[in-house]
């Protein structure tokens, strides 16, 4: 009955592999600035995945070279449901009623999967 909240989600056991803001950069062909402007301005999620660790991005967030498609606009309709960055990462990585968990929608070009269920959760 009690459903585990997203925010008390282990991001360190959800979240195989993570990247810092420079290693993030260097994948995108931009600065730390520029990343740290697509993390406030939705473009990326970031997210402390254990105590002590620093702010880190998700490899997967990450595809050839770009920002995986569909993923800020999923990440605005999550944060305008009042979601904060930790809980959206949560989510994209916890396997839900989607074949397989939201972040893997998205990286295989089927994010309106994960962005129909987004919107429902925001409602």
């Amino acid at each position: 009955m009690n459903e585990p909240r997203l925010a008390d989600a282990d991001l360190a056991t959800l979240v195989p592999e993570w990247i810092d803001w420079a290693e993030a950069a260097r994948q995108l062909g931009v600065t730390v600035a520029k990343v740290r402007t697509m993390i406030r301005e939705h473009e990326l999620a970031a997210a402390v995945p254990i105590p002590g660790a620093g702010q880190q991005i998700p490899a997967l967030f990450i595809q050839d070279g770009l920002v995986v498609k569909g993923l800020p606009g999923l990440l605005t309709i999550l944060h305008d449901g009042r979601y904060d960055d930790r809980e959206c990462i949560a989510w994209l990585y916890t396997d839900d009623d989607l074949p397989g968990r939201p972040i893997d929608a998205l990286r295989e070009n089927r994010g309106s999967e994960a962005k129909r269920r987004a919107q429902a959760m925001s409602l």
